[in-house]
């Protein structure tokens, strides 16, 4: 058994009809692993560098979502019990119940894109040298 994932169809029949495959972007390697052994994921994951790297997940995750959540239960507890303050205009036939639930998206998108941000500069970094120190100590 081989640690290679299968060609695609394309390059087995090219292999059959003896035509190579082109490479795809000077792409000629095939995706093999570099040892046969699985890395010891429990050993990774008592590791004190993947603790602190589920605690800075954790720090961020936690309380953005408690607080989407407390504003996403807000919008639905005003839609059901205030519906003489939602039904106030805010604009033309724009009232406020519309314009919260326009901002709902809007905040999913914030959340998104501050979670990105947060995730590329104190997450993956972190996640990386992880990687890293596991593959050294493989080889």
């Amino acid at each position: 058994m081989t640690n290679a994932t299968p060609p695609p169809l394309r390059a087995r029949s090219a292999e059959r009809t003896g035509n190579a495959p082109a490479s795809f972007g000077g792409i000629d390697k095939s995706a093999t692993r570099r040892s046969t052994a699985a890395p010891d994921f429990t050993v990774i994951q008592r590791s004190e560098e993947f603790t602190r790297l589920r605690r800075r997940v954790r720090w961020f995750v936690f309380p953005m979502t408690i607080l989407f959540l407390a504003w996403y239960i807000g919008y639905v507890l005003l839609a059901a019990y205030a519906h003489d303050f939602m039904a106030e205009p805010v604009v033309g036939k724009v009232n406020v119940g519309l314009l919260l639930g326009v901002l709902q998206f809007v905040t999913t998108v914030v959340i998104t894109t501050i979670y990105v941000r947060f995730a590329n500069r104190r997450i993956d970094p972190y996640a990386d040298e992880i990687r890293q120190n596991v593959e050294d100590t493989e080889q």
